[in-house]
C-alpha cells in the first residue's frame, strides 16, 4: 500500500498508527502542501491528506480522509482489531474519534503551526521548512484571533480527555479503539510546545504507549 501524506501532519500520523497496528506493509510519499492538490483531487475529489492507495487487485483505487482509511483497514484486515465487540461501546469510540478530529485535531493544527512560525522556528529554521509552514498557515487562515480561540478550545478538550486517559489505559471501556489512535495522533504535535509538554505528563505516557503497540516511531519531542 502507498500512503500519500504530509510528513508533519497529525492526521497522516493517525493513518500510520492504524497501518502499523494492523502490521500492514506500506510505503509513504511525502507531498508538498499546495501542490498536493494536483495529485490528490483527481484521486479522491478531496484536497486533503492522507490518501491511501491499496494497490491491490479487487480493492479500491484510493481512500481519502483518515477516518475512512481507519474504517477501510478494519474491513480489509479484521485482526488485530481496534473495533469493539459491544456495538454500544463501538459507537462511543466512533463518536469520540469524530470529536477528537473536529476539536483537538483542528485546535492542535492552529497552535502547532503558529508555534513553528514563532517561538518554535528554531526547530527547523530552513527556508524550505518555513515555506511549508507559511503555506499551511495561509491555507487554513491561521491568525492570532483563531489561535486564541484554538487555545481555549484545546484547554477544554484536554480536560475532558484527561478525565478518562489519566486513570485508564484506553479511552473506551479500557479497550484499545480508534479513539485511542485518534487521540495519540492528534495530540502528538503538542509535545514540541514547552507549555503542553510540561503541563500534561500523563498525555505523553499514553501517546508513547499507543505508538509502541502500533509499531510507529515516536513523534518529535518524545523520541
Amino acid at each position: 500500500m502507498l500512503l500519500l501524506q504530509f510528513s508533519t501532519s497529525h492526521y497522516c500520523r493517525k493513518a500510520r498508527l492504524a497501518l502499523g497496528y494492523k502490521q500492514i506493509d506500506y510505503r509513504v510519499e511525502n507531498l508538498t502542501p499546495g501542490l498536493h492538490i494536483l495529485k490528490v483531487k483527481p484521486l479522491t475529489g478531496l484536497t486533503t491528506l492522507p490518501v491511501l492507495l491499496p494497490e491491490i487487485t479487487g480493492q479500491p483505487n484510493s481512500i481519502g480522509d483518515s477516518t475512512r482509511i481507519l474504517h477501510y483497514l478494519s474491513e480489509y484486515c479484521p485482526e488485530p482489531s481496534y473495533q469493539l465487540a459491544d456495538p454500544v461501546l463501538q459507537n462511543q469510540a466512533v463518536l469520540l474519534e469524530d470529536w477528537l478530529d473536529e476539536s483537538i485535531g483542528t485546535a492542535t493544527r492552529f497552535l502547532y503551526y503558529d508555534f513553528r512560525a514563532g517561538a518554535g522556528k528554531s526547530i527547523d529554521p530552513s527556508l524550505a521548512s518555513q515555506l511549508v509552514i507559511n503555506i499551511v498557515r495561509k491555507q487554513y487562515d491561521i491568525n492570532p484571533a483563531k489561535v486564541s480561540l484554538a487555545y481555549d478550545r484545546l484547554e477544554n478538550a484536554l480536560v475532558i480527555l484527561g478525565e478518562q486517559w489519566q486513570s485508564h489505559q484506553y479511552l473506551v471501556a479500557d479497550q484499545f479503539s480508534i479513539a485511542d489512535i485518534a487521540a495519540a495522533a492528534l495530540c502528538s504535535p503538542l509535545a514540541l510546545i514547552p507549555e503542553y509538554y510540561e503541563k500534561y505528563p500523563w498525555l505523553w505516557q499514553r501517546i508513547k504507549h499507543i505508538h509502541n503497540i502500533c509499531h510507529e516511531p515516536l513523534p518529535p519531542g518524545l523520541s
